[in-house]
């Protein structure tokens, strides 16, 4: 995090003003969604640049999610109805916003590489506050292995979007992906708002030892199952590198190593915690791994946008390694305290890596991040199906906690 120096050499960000965006989609929502998306777009003003509107969405939604956070750190508290109703709010304003911002571009003809790599740094943001939300809501806290395996899903099936796209160069989206998730979200927040977050503690009919919200882990453990099923067919069958490499010309197994180093420690320090930090303290754990995998998943995005290799240890780990080092010194330090070092440490190592990141590229491409400089569209540049001219904007890193 505090390297001196540039991250991007003159080489990568010259690859990445040279990137063009790639992606297939079969999503069943999106199109059915789209004569919102217009009506929405058509009443933002045209000075509004697109990564504001990203930024906007984003923050909307961690602040949102923290009205859960607050009331419910252990993901088991009784949570206010208007809490899960706010949240849902915020999701839907979320996935609303980060629908437009493409569209917006395209009518300021502001459209640059740097909208894609800004759109997909705030999704995986988004990826661990919307999963940790929606195990609140649920009150998935009292099954706290479920809700680590499903929290850890959302990330990892995000991580692997992103890995097979640095393996084939093309993002893809099923007919089942991120904009339908995000409604099941929603309507997971609007369930527990009507009936109250209980409802999911209620035995389903006719099986007395299994709760409703077991439902949730079973639909979870198939789409997970089914989803990376699918991506690492694409990934086994060979990338588009020489000799059947990643766009970078590494192994297509590579990006494996910097997650493991993320997950496996993540899985480690909980079960051997002599504390018990993660079962007394799930949200918090989440959290500080969560944006772990984050900063680990930016890495990825920038790594195949510059068609570089992918770095295997990262500063954000330093977290995850004082915990390990302090469970294996027979906890000298508090496991909270050193837990919400974790959470701080990979908070600033996140946001300073993005802030050099996006000041690099807006020097290079010689834009500025959120202004508009010259407007030159008039409103009229969507065409009739909405469709726009810097897609990854409009259909999104597509495995935001996806089967919760």
């Amino acid at each position: 995090m505090f390297e001196h120096g540039r991250i991007l050499s003159p080489v990568q960000l010259k690859r990445l003003s040279e990137h063009k965006y790639s992606y297939e989609s079969k999503s069943l929502l999106d199109s059915f969604l789209q004569p919102w998306w217009n009506f929405l777009v058509n009443r933002v003003p045209l000075w509004l640049a697109p990564n504001l509107i990203t930024l906007t969405g984003l923050i909307i939604n961690i602040l949102t999610s923290l009205i859960l956070i607050w009331h419910s750190p252990d993901a088991k508290s009784d949570v206010p109805r208007w809490a899960c109703f706010v949240c849902a709010l915020g999701l839907f304003i979320y996935q609303s916003l980060d629908a437009i911002d493409g569209k917006q571009a395209r009518r300021t003809s502001s459209s640059n590489p740097l909208g894609e790599l800004f759109d997909h740094g705030c999704d995986s943001i988004s990826t661990v506050f919307v999963a940790v939300s929606a195990c609140i809501s649920v009150k998935m806290g009292n099954s706290p292995g479920w809700m680590f395996f499903q929290c850890f899903c959302a990330c990892t099936l995000f991580y692997c979007a992103h890995w097979q796209t640095y393996v084939s160069g093309t993002m893809r989206f099923g007919r089942v992906d991120v904009t339908e998730a995000q409604f099941t979200i929603i309507l997971i927040h609007l369930i527990s708002t009507v009936f109250g977050p209980d409802i999911w503690l209620s035995k389903i009919p006719s099986l007395s030892l299994i709760d409703i919200r077991f439902v949730i882990v079973i639909f979870t453990v198939l789409g997970c199952s089914l989803a990376l099923y699918t991506m690492f067919q694409i990934i086994l069958s060979g990338g588009t590198g020489k000799n059947g490499s990643t766009v970078a010309g590494t192994s297509v197994l590579s990006p494996i190593i910097p997650y493991s180093f993320v997950l496996i420690p993540a899985l480690i320090i909980y079960r051997k915690s002599p504390e018990h930090v993660y079962e007394t303290n799930p949200v918090l754990y989440i959290l500080a791994f969560g944006l772990v995998t984050a900063k680990v998943t930016n890495r990825l995005v920038v790594a195949h946008m510059t068609k570089n290799e992918l770095d295997y240890v990262d500063s954000s780990m330093y977290g995850p390694l004082m915990l390990f080092l302090n469970q294996y010194f027979n906890c000298f330090i508090s496991e909270y305290t050193v837990l919400w070092l974790c959470l701080i440490w990979a908070t600033l190592d996140l946001f300073l890596y993005c802030k050099r990141i996006c000041m690099e590229i807006c020097e290079h491409l010689r834009i500025r991040l959120f202004r508009i400089d010259d407007v030159s569209a008039a409103g009229d540049g969507l065409s009739k199906n909405g469709s726009n001219s810097n897609p990854s904007r409009t259909t999104k890193s597509k495995r935001q906690a996806a089967h919760h």
